[in-house]
């Protein structure tokens, strides 16, 4: 919780801060804090200190040192007041520049977190250890060297050493200095004894490496009429350089990705730098090679680099030795010195929001960072977030329309198979009847199959059949899953893992059943049925190991494999020409979600799953496995009509008053004790609703009430809305009321600001 403005001492050693001679800092921390603390600049840092910096400086009554962020360096205001002094500077430079700190300053006031806590995140953790770097010892001529060796006898490697540090303008290294003199160490121990050169530690970085390995250059493709009437709307922004924000709505197979691409070749003539955003970088090896064989300089951002490739990265992107980054989430930060476009490619996918402090949206802050730089953001997706499309409806985006597939190809027949009724499926069979004949005759055609299940594991459920309970995780309040590959059971919340029981831990009963299909039992179905097909499963269990995704997709590319099954891994950025048939074996699971979201990530996956089948010379089909066919996502993605889904959800969600037609933010309370932590959530209940003005009258407070999942990882948890008309009347009244709140010291809260994940 905010504690104020500190910064302030008792000690009568603290400098005093003076008018006229001494600089301020102003430094902000990890914290949830609402403002920077203020501390004097020794007279040592003047002149080096800047904003971007890292800083130690002393912390609270304590006056622990800890590290901080300088976001700006002032002379000292009308006030004399006593001020702590910062302690140590950590970098030589600036880590980020002038126009990312007023970026992060606004995440933090949008989303409702600390600046420092922006700062920490934003910053790569190799960036911040200079990983990939190394001292090394380096030698100088003293001041008064050349006075003292008048009168000192030198050797002649002792003064092949002098000669050398003479001609140099620059300190050099100690290796260096022995190569060249043809000598050991012990002639510069000599001469340092003797005070003649002076020794520093000088950090130097070690050399990195673009390891995306050889590629084949490519020319860029001719664009039909469609994509050319698509990439001169994007263009015209990019020449008069001026911020717009466009959202491609292209049906799958539509050619998105040639536009962008293109977009980005105007750009990088300019000498400007283009990002572009993908769901999930292990997840999207074609776009990489795509954009590989299509520029000089392209680098690749994810969270499975090393700290070390991280730092040297980002480094070359600083120093605009980059035309094209390419990364997930996180890349919207890369710090561009000559930015000039920012793409966000399947701009309808959750990962785009980050579920951990702070919990920023890629696209609102792409958006704030385009307008800042005054350069277009370019949202492509066939299935827009319904806040992206009313927007554009509304005419705050530019909507650029792309309905027909390259080459005239036809969007592929959708068929819904009805469940309830099926033989093969009443007996416990994943795969239906019509599944099953659609599969076989797809394989007696040579043709590749894609097989969607978003449930991983074996079976998802352990039941007891006496008592009637799930048998839940001892830590979370969630149904175990069985992996039958490894012989245990897990909570996919936690990872706890166990021996299935034997018993049932609530009522001793030995009546234990293992319950619905995940992809393991998917898989074991599909190889019993189809004996003679070469089946391979993709979920995050089975594609653990580093390059096993890029390694699977290769292999069902080159036609080695027949049947692809998985979770939603196998529904996104796949362009396989081959595939003919698309089976989603349950669609229901992700309607079942408790979530607000539920029916447009439905309608999202099935198209999305649907897109990947029917985009070469053959034609496809998709099969949607539904225990509710006239369910309103499944019916309109078996349609492929987005823009009627679109107008059914939207008139769902305005008679609701939900988002996009309101602005929420979730505030989540956890802790050890139940009852404890369900009073503290009432009690900031009741808070806000007393602390509503005329201006907050009409900000609406739900809850408090107990999570979806109500105990995770050993900590109870509830939680409350806050929904207004605008983001800016949610914030006002969470901020009137946060500053003068004080938690049990057991009990954590975090803000979440349009809040994605319902658990």
């Amino acid at each position: 919780m905010s504690q104020g403005f500190l910064g302030f001492a008792d000690n009568p050693d603290w400098q005093q801060a003076a008018q006229d001679d001494v600089q301020i800092a102003d430094v902000v921390f990890n914290l949830p804090l609402e403002r920077p603390y203020s501390y004097v600049v020794p007279d040592q840092l003047r002149g080096m200190l800047r904003a971007g910096q890292r800083v130690t400086a002393p912390l609270g009554r304590s006056n622990r040192a800890v590290t901080g962020y300088c976001v700006g360096v002032r002379q000292s205001d009308t006030q004399t007041r006593r001020l702590k002094p910062i302690l140590e500077l950590l970098d030589a430079e600036p880590l980020i520049d002038e126009a990312m700190l007023e970026l992060t300053q606004w995440i933090g006031q949008r989303y409702l977190c600390g600046w420092g806590q922006v700062l920490d995140s934003i910053i790569p953790a190799g960036v911040r250890r200079r990983s990939g770097t190394r001292e090394i010892r380096c030698f100088e001529l003293a001041e008064d060297a050349e006075s003292r060796l008048q009168s000192t006898r030198l050797n002649r490697q002792q003064q092949a050493i002098v000669d050398i540090l003479r001609s140099s303008q620059q300190p050099v290294a100690a290796t260096s200095l022995c190569e060249e003199a043809g000598c050991g160490p012990g002639p510069l121990s000599t001469l340092q004894k003797k005070g003649l050169i002076l020794p520093l530690r000088m950090r130097t970085e070690v050399s990195g490496e673009d390891t995306g390995g050889p590629i084949r250059k490519e020319a860029d493709l001719t664009l039909n009429p469609q994509q050319r009437q698509a990439l001169n709307t994007i263009l015209k922004p990019i020449r008069e350089g001026v911020s717009e924000t466009l959202l491609l709505h292209g049906v799958t197979g539509s050619g998105k990705t040639e536009v962008y691409i293109q977009a980005i070749r105007e750009v990088v003539s300019y000498g400007r730098q283009a990002i572009v955003l993908v769901p999930e970088i292990s997840l999207t090896p074609q776009t990489i090679r795509r954009f590989r064989s299509r520029f000089k300089s392209v680098a690749v951002l994810h969270s499975h680099m090393s700290d070390a490739d991280r730092h040297w990265h980002w480094q070359q992107i600083a120093a605009g030795r980059v035309e094209v980054i390419v990364g997930a989430r996180s890349a919207v930060f890369a710090p561009t010195p000559h930015p000039g476009l920012i793409v966000i490619d399947e701009e309808h996918e959750p990962t785009f929001k980050q579920d951990s402090t702070p919990r920023y949206h890629a696209r609102e802050v792409a958006h704030q960072r385009c307008q800042a730089h005054g350069i277009p953001l370019i949202l492509g997706s066939a299935t827009p977030t319904l806040e992206a499309w009313l927007r554009a409806q509304r005419g705050i985006y530019r909507l650029v329309s792309m309905p027909h597939r390259v080459e005239g190809r036809p969007l592929p027949p959708v068929v819904i198979v009805d469940t309830r009724n099926d033989p093969r499926v009443s007996r416990g069979s994943s795969i239906g009847r019509a599944m099953q004949q659609a599969i076989m005759r797809a394989l007696k055609e040579k043709g590749q199959v894609i097989l969607f299940l978003n449930l991983r594991g074996y079976s998802p459920v352990v039941w007891c059949r006496s008592c009637g309970e799930g048998v839940k995780c001892g830590q979370c309040d969630i149904t175990l899953t069985l992996h039958r590959d490894r012989n245990v059971v897990v909570c996919h919340s936690c990872d706890f893992e166990a021996e299935p029981p034997q018993t049932c831990p609530g009522c001793g009963s030995p009546a234990i059943r293992f319950l619905g299909t995940g992809t393991q039992r998917l898989d074991e179905e599909v190889r019993h049925l189809f004996p003679q097909a070469r089946v391979l499963r993709m979920d995050s269990d089975s594609m653990k190991r580093p390059g096993s995704h890029d390694e699977a997709l290769s292999s069902f590319r080159r036609g080695e494999v027949d049947i692809l099954l998985g979770t939603q891994m196998i529904a996104k950025g796949l362009d396989f020409p081959n595939v003919t048939l698309v089976g989603v074996v349950d669609a229901d699971t992700m309607l079942r979600q408790p979530d607000l979201r539920a029916a447009e990530r439905t309608f999202q996956l099935i198209a999305q799953v649907a897109g990947r089948t029917g985009r070469g010379e053959r034609a496809g089909r998709v099969l949607v496995q539904t225990t509710v066919p006239d369910d309103p996502a499944v019916r309109y993605a078996s349609e492929h009509d987005y823009i009627g889904f679109a107008g059914h959800e939207l008139a769902e969600r305005h008679d609701a008053l939900a988002p996009p037609f309101s602005a929420v933010a979730r505030v989540i309370f956890r802790g050890p004790d139940d009852q404890r932590t369900r009073e503290t959530a009432i009690a900031v209940a009741e808070r806000l609703r007393a602390g509503r003005t005329e201006e907050t009258q009409d900000v609406r407070i739900l809850g408090a009430a107990p999570a979806p999942i109500l105990r995770l990882r050993n900590y109870w948890r509830y939680h409350l809305q806050i929904c207004g008309a605008t983001s800016e009347k949610v914030r006002q009244l969470w901020e009137s009321v946060e500053q003068s709140l004080t938690l049990p010291e057991d009990v954590e809260l975090a803000v979440d600001v349009d809040p994605m994940n319902a658990r």
